[in-house]
């Protein structure tokens, strides 16, 4: 199976082009092979580029634990310039069929260059039902969840896939590593969850650390980028243009007044090979 590595701020991806390759009977199986970081590639994700009928392409993502994600802000970026560079469309805008929707990435050129990518990733969802999420209320903005004895304040939203708020006063000692799989799994989210944690640094920054749904903790999330920059300015935290700086790089946010959530952020290439499986 060929394939290309590429990243997103570290959020590192395997995509196969399924123009060319086949669509593996199982990609849930083989994903957690390829994306092993010992005995596979090793990746935070493994890509699929397919035909749409609806769009230009089709997206499918798998975790390492084998789910298969609805969408990915990171991995849409490299998807996009991937399928640029490799003339799977004519131009720097591109319509991705996705399991979260129609998504719109732009490819920001400079002499036929990728620069990086803006990608429209649509409209947040609040009610729980949409997240989804249990528990009372129509909305979880700022409400207490109870995590190892401490009490904690969460804002859950949905950008296709669910994602778990939390601020914090220190991102680099907060309990990534035990509050992410905790709150991962907690019974208010039936379809599990990611689980941002976000110091807030003024109103136009903020740092980020990322737990993710079937992946772990990971160097960068486009979708729970898009999500914090959401809480945040729903609690008074921020503004609606927000830098948020993770561990490799920063990305834009903006959550437009028509109600249209933007990230702006790199993507790149990094090599291309040819993993052979075997049973």
């Amino acid at each position: 199976m060929h394939f290309t590595k590429m990243h997103g701020l570290g959020n590192d991806f395997v995509l196969v082009n399924c123009f060319q390759e086949r669509l593996p009977g199982d990609p849930g199986e083989v994903a957690r092979r390829v994306c092993h970081r010992r005995f596979g590639v090793g990746a935070d994700g493994l890509i699929f580029l397919l035909p749409s009928q609806v769009a230009e392409l089709k997206m499918r993502i798998f975790n390492p634990d084998g789910s298969e994600a609805e969408m990915c802000g990171n991995g849409i970026r490299c998807l996009a310039r991937f399928a640029y560079e490799e003339g799977l469309v004519p131009g720097p805008g591109i319509r991705v069929e996705t399991l979260a929707g129609i998504i719109v990435p732009q490819l920001i050129l400079e002499g036929g260059r990728v620069l990086g990518v803006r990608v429209d990733m649509g409209e947040p969802r609040l009610d729980r039902r949409d997240i989804p999420m249990s528990g009372e209320g129509e909305k979880a903005i700022d409400i207490p969840l109870e995590v190892e004895g401490e009490i904690v304040k969460a804002t859950c939203v949905s950008m296709g896939n669910p994602h778990c708020v939390l601020f914090v006063p220190d991102v680099d000692t907060a309990p990534v590593s035990t509050w992410g799989p905790f709150l991962e799994n907690h019974p208010l989210f039936p379809q599990r969850t990611n689980v941002e944690f976000i110091e807030i640094l003024n109103p136009a920054e903020v740092k980020m650390r990322v737990w993710e749904r079937g992946a772990g903790e990971t160097m960068a999330c486009g979708t729970g980028a898009c999500a914090a920059v959401v809480a945040a300015a729903l609690t008074g935290r921020t503004g609606r243009h927000v830098t948020v700086h993770l561990a490799a790089g920063d990305l834009a946010i903006e959550w437009a007044p028509d109600n249209r959530v933007f990230m702006t952020g790199p993507a790149v290439r990094v090599f291309d090979g040819v993993y052979r499986q075997e049973s």
